[in-house]
């Protein structure tokens, strides 16, 4: 699980960029050990919006079965590694 949610950091963001408070008071305000992660968020929201606060997906994991049924049809037919 993430340790800060995307509502929290939403409202951090908007807090920051309605100019009331610097990185370092938020961070203190709301018991952060550090400002940085508010400075990444806040960074990534002027970039991306809000898609840029949200948790990133985790790559798909494959099973052993998949996989080796997969090596077995490239070795039945040839077919390339992508």
């Amino acid at each position: 699980m993430a340790k800060y949610s995307e509502e929290f950091k939403i409202k951090l963001v908007t807090e920051y960029l309605n100019g009331n408070l610097g990185y370092k008071l938020l961070a203190k305000k709301y018991n952060m050990p550090s400002q940085t992660p508010i400075q990444d968020w806040v960074r990534s929201y002027k970039i991306k919006g809000i898609e840029g606060l949200k948790r990133r997906k985790m790559k798909e994991a494959y099973s052993v079965q998949f996989k080796m049924d997969t090596i077995q049809f490239m070795v039945e037919t040839g077919a390339s590694f992508q």
